[in-house]
């Protein structure tokens, strides 16, 4: 993430963050699908896709990368100005 700008507005620093996080996302994205496909293009033409043992050895590293993956799409896009310190926060506040 490019940190030279400074925004002034509390607001437009929110929205920077959260640009930041998506456009992070993005490139975590890109990779996941490039690196992913490269697995699957090895285990292609390897032959192994012809054995029919089991389930092919790149669904593993999907799986575990992809759990990663859906944590930061959630950290981007669903949640991502909300922290757990600012919720916790909020609802002292609240309860007084």
């Amino acid at each position: 993430m490019n940190t030279d700008y400074q925004p002034t507005d509390p607001r437009d620093k929110m929205l920077w963050e959260i640009a930041g996080k998506r456009a992070s996302f993005k490139g975590h994205l890109l990779s996941y699908i490039l690196v992913n496909g490269f697995l699957w293009g090895v285990w292609f033409f390897s032959g192994q896709n012809y054995s029919g043992r089991g389930i092919p050895w790149p669904v593993w590293p999907m799986l575990g990368w992809g759990i990663g993956l859906l944590s930061h799409y959630i950290g981007a896009f669903i949640y991502p100005k909300e922290d757990a310190v600012q919720r916790e926060y909020e609802k002292l506040k609240n309860r007084k």
